[in-house]
């Protein structure tokens, strides 16, 4: 058998009449080649990490890579605290992480215990077309009790998404879905030392309730990391000098999502659509991941410290925020709150200083349900949550899990300024602004 190399692409592309696009063959018929021996973890690649996840098992018959996925209904909690009544895969909220490698022959059964029916579309897979897993136009939908078998050839490389196409608003609003990841049979280089995999989803859960709104259209207040919200997220975890990789997709119902990352800068290296050439990559410090979409971002892991990473939509770091409330900012409501405290005791305003002293208040809340922000950090509260995690660089790790809170050499944490260092630098903090513009310089 002859190795699937980039000429071998090529030249198979030219002699079916299929080109070349952004280093991904496109055949005309994605049934023109033969699959490869599977690609074996270890050997053929480096398997991907997914926090808060799993991957799915699979074994091999015949030279397929045989994969079962059951949907089927899941209680499952998005931090501690705060569970909710969903549809997922083999018991999980998202599905396991399904992994291959191109040229791979992989069978896929899909066992349906719900109690509606349903199908898998393979969101961005070339395949052919009565795989593709649309109710009632490339198949028909899997009623309650069937399983369907789903069988094709992986003919590219990337990060992809799987996801119910029956009663999509519905079903993927419960959490039918997941991430695909088909590795290169021949690399073009050395794979990252970290290779971490997440999907981005948001949720209606109103406070106090077990079971997602499908029919929400805007006001989404659980936005999710590998269906997590922060205090519940798994940090990524890399040791000084690693190369990380990030594949993000988003299977949101109707936002995108800028993933900002701190301390580091990265290349946007691939979409859903292939592999960027080295000339189209460009330094970020934040990608925008759309709807329905993928990007995949390396950077090398050189500040230690604990990074956040997270959506810089600000109320995509809240946990169950409601909109439908005053706005209170400024306003004195201390006499306020005793009066009504006085009919109801738990009652506590919010909002006169803003939002960042509720984790400290301890406010109360209802059953099953999150305070809107705040988890403990090594200096106080954190005051975000939703689509938040931590990037934890080290000089050197014990294992792969979290190595706890960053130790700070001494003096290189922000602190309060002594009366010293405002005198010595002209710093006045009593109403006036000096220096003046075009002020005198101190010291010598």
């Amino acid at each position: 058998m002859q190795p699937f190399t980039r000429r071998s692409l090529l030249t198979s592309g030219l002699t079916s009449g299929a080109g070349l696009v952004g280093g991904r063959a496109l055949f005309a018929d994605s049934s023109a080649r033969a699959p490869l021996a599977p690609g074996l973890p270890g050997r053929d690649y480096r398997p991907v990490l997914t926090p808060d996840g799993a991957a799915l098992p699979w074994t091999i018959v015949e030279g397929v890579k045989v994969y079962h996925l059951v949907a089927e209904p899941v209680t499952h909690a998005f931090a501690p605290g705060l569970e909710a009544e969903c549809w997922g895969y083999n018991g999980r909220v998202h599905g396991p992480t399904i992994e291959a490698v191109e040229g791979d022959r992989v069978r896929i059964y899909v066992t349906n215990k719900l109690g509606a029916a349903t199908t898998v579309h393979w969101h961005g897979v070339l395949l052919p077309n009565g795989m593709d897993g649309v109710g009632g136009l490339t198949q028909a939908a899997i009623a309650p009790g069937e399983t369907f078998r789903y069988e094709f050839t992986l003919r590219q490389h990337g990060t992809f998404l799987y996801h119910s196409h029956h009663d999509e608003m519905t079903q993927m609003a419960l959490g039918l879905m997941g991430l695909i990841v088909v590795h290169p049979r021949a690399p073009e280089a050395a794979p990252p030392e970290r290779d971490y995999a997440y999907l981005l989803s948001e949720w209606k859960l109103v406070p106090g309730t077990r079971r997602p709104d499908p029919n929400e259209m805007t006001d989404f207040n659980v936005l999710t990391l590998n269906a997590r919200v922060f205090p519940g997220t798994a940090p990524i975890v890399a040791r000084v000098g690693e190369r990380v990789r990030l594949r993000i997709g988003n299977l949101s119902a109707m936002d995108h999502h800028p993933i900002h990352l701190h301390g580091h800068r990265f290349l946007l290296t691939e979409t859903d659509g292939g592999p960027l050439p080295e000339a189209g990559r460009w330094p970020e410090t934040s990608v925008l991941v759309p709807v329905g979409s993928t990007r995949t971002i390396e950077f090398t892991a050189d500040a230690p410290g604990d990074w956040p990473l997270h959506c810089h939509m600000t109320h995509h770091v809240m946990n169950q925020m409601g909109h439908g409330i005053p706005n209170t900012l400024g306003a004195a409501t201390s006499d306020l709150d005793a009066r009504v405290q006085r009919l109801l005791p738990q009652y506590m305003g919010m909002g006169e200083h803003g939002m960042g002293d509720m984790h400290a208040m301890g406010m109360r809340v209802p059953p099953n349900s999150l305070p809107m922000v705040g988890g403990a950090g090594p200096f106080g509260g954190i005051t975000m949550g939703g689509m938040f995690t931590l990037l934890k660089v080290r000089e050197r790790l014990e294992g792969e899990g979290d190595p706890g809170w960053y130790e700070h050499p001494a003096g290189t944490v922000a602190t309060n300024a002594t009366a010293e260092e405002l005198a010595r630098d002209g710093i006045r903090v009593d109403g006036s602004h000096a220096p003046a513009a075009g002020g005198h310089a101190h010291g010598g």
